[in-house]
């Protein structure tokens, strides 16, 4: 595959924020996550994902996972499954540990898809 790094521009922003309020992350009745200190990153015309830092994070409900993807504009993924979810909690947790420099805020920080958890609620 060719890693060819891209830089965000007019074309394809990319801007990280500070969430300014309380995000939980639960799955079966437990708090997998529970943070003050997210990051919003919103990426061209994509929703904003939460970023949760891997210290507000249950890590001992995780499962690294050998699936790994590839983004031009952050580098490379590595995934988690959440055990305790079963077959829909499969790659449910992503990271990027080592991103580019557009994204480098966002290393040590894990995000979630919200259809492979019960909720991630923000208040």
């Amino acid at each position: 595959m060719n890693k060819t790094m891209k830089l965000p521009g007019p074309d394809h922003p990319i801007t990280i924020t500070p969430e300014s309020r309380r995000v939980t992350v639960t799955l079966g009745g437990t708090v997998i996550a529970d943070s003050t200190r997210a990051l919003s990153l919103k990426e061209a015309s994509y929703p904003a994902v939460l970023y949760i830092p891997r210290d507000d994070v249950r890590m001992d409900q995780l499962e690294r996972t050998a699936h790994a993807t590839y983004c031009p504009y952050k580098g490379d993924c590595a995934y988690y499954n959440i055990p305790s979810g079963g077959q829909r909690s499969v790659n449910a947790v992503w990271t990027y540990e080592q991103p580019f420099p557009a994204a480098a805020q966002i290393a040590s920080y894990l995000a979630f898809y919200p259809d492979r958890v019960d909720a991630i609620n923000v208040a």
